[in-house]
Formats: structure tokens, C-alpha cells, sequence
């Protein structure tokens, strides 16, 4: 147990002490967030906020993972993978950044360039997964014990999953801390369930990313001074997926990650309605924006999707340690 405990602090202090000193580097390289004008009013005050704060940590994940690795060469391949679907997707979102920042829009890549990349990537990440993982082509069926094997639709289900799993976070960072404080809920869960599980690889890696999300909030927590950005909103629905999928945990992503999938299906369920009505469903969408127009601050809106978060993390966790 302490060799987590260390990797924690480890990456809590380099993101802790790398964040103050990566803000005024962005603002000179003019890394500012674009605000989209049809946003809530109070978001424009927003505007040239830097961003890709991601990298802050992204960076104390790699290094705290990579010396567990060090004392612990046993773990690579559980590390690794989860390194690898955080840096892949984390690339997806770098790009859209990137185009961003250097084109001042609030858009980057298009719909269809964005989901073919995370199309490869996703099937790169079932792929390699059904070559490391316990279960290989089979999920784990939560609460129940067992496990059924997909077979052939498996890598097609994992795909589907990963790609719905990266863009429910990457909406789900929409406000101060949002997504780094439901992340941190998430990431815990999962560590425990990896713990028990008996993969502790990710399970340190999950450490690791509880850890500098922590200390990335000394920045990115209400008044936010940089945001994470598609880069690190991308990396770390990379990362929560790389360990749902290791570890076959992928029907227990509706439940754990709840908060993610009301986001995207806040958004889902505006489009539809609005073709439908010519009207909205939501005052907007995503839902947490929804909460904003009713008059919510963003800070009160954040605890009430933390609260949902611990609530969902403590079944999840407690269904996997039961069965």
C-alpha cells in the first residue's frame, strides 16, 4: 500500500508545484481559450484564459506511473496500457487544441476527422486489450460474478465504449473543475476495484491520475486560471477507459461514470428534441449548462455532480468488492 501512497504524492506534488509555472508560459505563447458566444454570459469573461493546462497532468502522470514502473517492472504492461489510450486520445485533443489556438475559433477538427481518429485508436486499444486482460473477449457482469464472452463483437463493443467514454468527458468539461473533480471520484473507484481485481499496475496508474488531478486543481478549481482543454479532457477519458476495458469493467461505466454519460445524453437528447419541436429540451446543453441558466452558480453546480459521483462511485465499488 505505500508504494501507492508514494506514487500519489508524487504526482499530486509535480502537478501541484508544475501548475503555477505552466500559466504565464501559455499566456506567452498565446495559448488562450476561444469562448463560443453562444455560451452562458458569464463564460465570456473567460475568453484568452489559457489552455491545454493537460499537459500539467498529463506529464506528472507519466513520470509517476513511469517510476512505478522502475520498482516494479512486473507492472508494464497494465501501465502501459493505460499510458498508451491517455497519450493517444490526449493526441486527438492536443490537435483540436492546437487548431484552436492558432486559428482563434472555438471549434478545431471537424466531427468527421475527430471520430476516425478515435475510431483507430479505439480499435487500437481493444485490440491490444484482449491480448493482456484476464477476461480477454469477455465483460464482466457487475453485482452478478461472472463474466459472457462477446467473441467477435467484443473490440466493435470496446470501441464503442471508449469513443462514447472520451467525448461524455470532454463535454463534461464545461466548467471550473468540473471534469478534474468527477475524474478524480472516478478514478479512485476504479483504483480500489483495480486493487481488488488484482491488476495492480492500473491500479497504481489510476493513483497516479488521482494524484495530479488533485494537485492540477490549485489551478483549474473555481476561478479556474487555465483550463485543461480538449488535450487533457481527451487523455483522461483515455485513461478512465483504458481501465474499464482492462479489466472488463465496461458495463459498470454506465453506473460509475453516470455523470459523463448525462452529459452526452443531455446533448443527445437537445438535438433530437430540437429537430423534432423546433424547441429545446434544456434552457442548454450540456445538462451542467442547463443549471446555469436556471440561475446556478458553477460551483454549486460542480457539488451536485461530485455528490452524484461519490454516490455512483460507492455502488460500483461496492458492487465489484461484493461479487
Amino acid at each position: 500500500m505505500s508504494k501507492y501512497l508514494f506514487i500519489g504524492i508524487c504526482s499530486f506534488i509535480i502537478a501541484f508545484v508544475a501548475g503555477p509555472k505552466t500559466i504565464p508560459v501559455f499566456s506567452r505563447l498565446k495559448f488562450g481559450q476561444t469562448i463560443r458566444d453562444d455560451g452562458p454570459e458569464t463564460h465570456l469573461q473567460k475568453n484568452g484564459t489559457p489552455t491545454m493546462g493537460g499537459f500539467i497532468f498529463i506529464s506528472s502522470i507519466l513520470i509517476a506511473s513511469l517510476a512505478g514502473v522502475f520498482f516494479n517492472p512486473g507492472i508494464i504492461n497494465e501501465v502501459g496500457f493505460g499510458i498508451l489510450s491517455m497519450l493517444l486520445f490526449g493526441l486527438v485533443g492536443f490537435i483540436d487544441d492546437y487548431i484552436k489556438v492558432i486559428k482563434k475559433r472555438s471549434l478545431g477538427l471537424n466531427a468527421k476527422q475527430k471520430i476516425l481518429m478515435q475510431l483507430v485508436f479505439s480499435f487500437v486499444i481493444g485490440l491490444i486489450s484482449t491480448q493482456i486482460s484476464d477476461l480477454g473477449t469477455s465483460v464482466y457482469l457487475p453485482f452478478l460474478g461472472t463474466a459472457l464472452n462477446l467473441g467477435y463483437v467484443y473490440i466493435p463493443f470496446v470501441m464503442f465504449v471508449t469513443i462514447a467514454l472520451v467525448n461524455s468527458v470532454n463535454l463534461t468539461d464545461g466548467l471550473d473543475g468540473l471534469a478534474s473533480t468527477v475524474t478524480i471520484i472516478v478514478a479512485a473507484a476504479f483504483g480500489l476495484i483495480a486493487y481488488k481485481m488484482n491488476y495492480p499496475g492500473m491500479a497504481l496508474f489510476l493513483v497516479a491520475v488521482v494524484g495530479s488531478l488533485i494537485g492540477f486543481l490549485r489551478v483549474n478549481a473555481f476561478p479556474a486560471k487555465i483550463f485543461m482543454g480538449d488535450t487533457g479532457s481527451m487523455a483522461l477519458g483515455g485513461a478512465i477507459a483504458a481501465a474499464a476495458v482492462i479489466m472488463n469493467l465496461e458495463l459498470v461505466v454506465p453506473v460509475l461514470c453516470f455523470v459523463y454519460f448525462m452529459e452526452s445524453l443531455s446533448v443527445i437528447i437537445q438535438v433530437l428534441y430540437f429537430k423534432k419541436t423546433g424547441r429545446r429540451f434544456f434552457r442548454m446543453a450540456p445538462i451542467h449548462h442547463h443549471f446555469e441558466k436556471l440561475g446556478w452558480h458553477e460551483t454549486k453546480v460542480v457539488k451536485l455532480f461530485i455528490g452524484i459521483t461519490l454516490i455512483m462511485g460507492a455502488i460500483s465499488t461496492w458492487g465489484i468488492w461484493r461479487s
